[in-house]
């Protein structure tokens, strides 16, 4: 049987994630787990996370995990989700500039204050919601509708320094990363676990996913 580790550090709904990758995939052992061991020996690993990313960096080095996720993204398929997606790159503007794993290079950055529609209505902050998603070529998105919604809650977004990796995109208005992929690396600012039938269809992809694209 095949194992999914969900990195519990303190930070996310992982009830939430850990019921929805079960649902996704039966099969798979689903394992929320917070000791390297463990970790290690899953297939595959999950990285969610909601929050601050300050609270999550310190959270993460406090315990080591940083490195530890270091290690699972050089040797088996890795997903994050939301806060975990955007730990993964090198830098976020949010708590005044807070390091992040630079696992992924590039940087987290704030909605514009005054963010406003094409017909001039002002947009929340944060961007809650249904949004449809434009996919790039990638074994995740099989059987997965283009233009599909997923399901998000963020007011900071990613920009990479290789627009190569970008495996998705949505727009609130402009258009941004929603999805990063690189190696056995995919990533997501969107909740897969929220998604209804596309979420839990990526989900099923992910495990069994062999971490090629």
């Amino acid at each position: 049987m095949s194992s999914v580790a969900v990195i519990d550090y303190g930070m996310g709904n992982l009830h939430s994630i850990a019921k929805a990758l079960q649902h996704a995939a039966p099969e798979v052992d689903v394992r929320v787990v917070s000791d390297k061991k463990s970790i290690l020996s899953a297939d595959r690993v999950v990285f969610p996370g909601v929050g601050a990313i300050r609270d999550c960096m310190h959270a993460l080095q406090d315990t080591e995990l940083n490195l530890v996720i270091a290690q699972v993204a050089q040797t088996r398929p890795l997903l994050g989700i939301c806060l975990g997606m955007q730990a993964l790159l090198t830098k976020s503007e949010e708590n005044g500039g807070t390091e992040c794993l630079a696992i992924l290079p590039g940087q987290v950055k704030h909605f514009a204050v005054d963010l406003r529609a094409a017909n001039g209505e002002r947009l929340k902050i944060p961007h809650m919601g249904w949004n449809q998603v434009e996919q790039q070529d990638h074994p995740l998105w099989q059987d997965i509708a283009q233009n599909s919604r997923f399901y998000f809650v963020h007011s900071y977004y990613t920009e990479p320094d290789d627009p190569a990796i970008i495996a998705a995109t949505t727009e609130y208005p402009e258009k941004f990363a929603c999805a990063l992929a690189k190696d056995n690396i995919f990533a997501v600012q969107f909740h897969p676990e929220k998604s209804q039938t596309a979420g839990l269809q990526l989900l099923n992809n992910f495990l069994h996913w062999d971490g090629h694209a």
